[in-house]
């Protein structure tokens, strides 16, 4: 794998890293809704990693990623909701 494919990857997992950080111990649904700048990070690493995603799957088609469509997809809804 080269090193943009590996770029790709350590990114998809920083966001997801990011994600877990905002939540700390307590993950509850009513406090995100509640919160805008929690869903704002949020939707931000969503997007980061459909991106990556998308990337990734361009630039390696050999590796699959499972439901990598649907997180393209999940990425792109965010980007339209927003905007």
């Amino acid at each position: 794998m080269d090193d943009v494919s590996s770029k790709y990857l350590y990114d998809i997992l920083k966001a997801i890293n990011s994600i877990d950080s905002y939540f700390g111990e307590k993950r509850v649904f009513a406090d995100y809704v509640k919160n805008d700048m929690l869903q704002k990070a949020v939707e931000r690493q969503i997007e980061i990693i459909g991106e990556a995603v998308n990337k990734f799957s361009k630039t390696t088609p050999t590796v699959n990623i499972s439901n990598a469509r649907r997180i393209v997809d999940t990425r792109n809804y965010v980007i339209q909701r927003v905007r």
